[in-house]
């Protein structure tokens, strides 16, 4: 699959599948369209025998200025019901693909920008970017941004950014929990291909599992992780590719994963 429109493109090398924002003069924002667009490759690569991890990056000085603001303005209460629906439907499918998801930053990342960083599962940035939710200093609250962002971030740290819309660096947050890595900006694409490549060698079948995993039990009490997880474990350990691994370890020879 190799796609370009206006706003979006995406490309596949294997193992990788790369959705890139391409509006560099605008500062790369989500519009509807973008968004959806956004949506169905991820969903489309979901699908893809070939994609072992997913990356979404962008071209130009920003990684993201969030919510085309020219949509908001003028717009009926239906017209934004579906604007921000299709936000929460792009950060939502984010989660359900079965392939780790990596977000590369540089620049600027605000409002829905943000809150696209936060929900990824991973996440290396420049040491030039920077970090906001400035939606407050124009009246519109980051409502849709908080959520991730207050589960990455904590309560304290998120709103101190919501309700003062001031931006953080990359150093900030890296210490906060925002995001994983911070690197020198000539070095984000290789590292962000390093880091993809390590967690492509794995099965993806069990890659998929852990995914999964991670989001059903993160905000459940403890009792109930671990009742989940039990099953989870166990249905895991008898197939294939576990028990291949495990002979593999044991026997001191690399895998051969079913999925290959």
């Amino acid at each position: 699959m190799s796609e370009t429109i206006t706003a979006v493109s995406a490309e596949i090398i294997e193992p990788i599948g790369t959705i890139t924002l391409r509006e560099a003069q605008r500062r790369n924002p989500l519009s509807r369209k973008t968004m959806q667009k956004i949506t169905r490759l991820l969903r489309e690569m979901s699908d893809d025998p070939r994609v072992r991890v997913i990356v979404i990056a962008a071209e130009g000085p920003a990684f993201s200025a969030g919510h085309d603001l020219t949509e908001v303005v003028g717009a009926t209460l239906e017209d934004e019901q579906v604007v921000f629906a299709a936000c929460s439907e792009l950060m939502t499918t984010v989660h359900e693909v079965r392939q780790p998801v990596i977000a590369q930053v540089q620049g600027m990342a605000l409002a829905a920008g943000c809150q696209l960083v936060a929900t990824c599962d991973l996440a290396v940035a420049a040491d030039d970017a920077r970090f906001g939710t400035p939606g407050v200093k124009i009246g519109l609250f980051c409502s849709t941004p908080m959520v991730p962002l207050t589960r990455a971030v904590g309560r304290k740290r998120a709103m101190k950014m919501l309700l003062t819309g001031d931006m953080i660096d990359a150093a900030t947050a890296a210490d906060w929990g925002l995001i994983n890595d911070v690197v020198p900006a000539d070095e984000l694409a290789q590292t962000v291909a390093e880091l993809a490549g390590a967690i492509a060698a794995s099965s993806s079948a069990t890659l998929a599992i852990g995914k999964r995993a991670f989001y059903d039990q993160v905000d459940v009490s403890e009792r109930e992780a671990y009742r989940m997880m039990t099953t989870t474990m166990a249905a895991n350990a008898v197939m294939h590719d576990a028990q291949e691994g495990i002979t593999a370890f044991l026997e001191k020879r690399s895998p051969v994963w079913e999925d290959r």
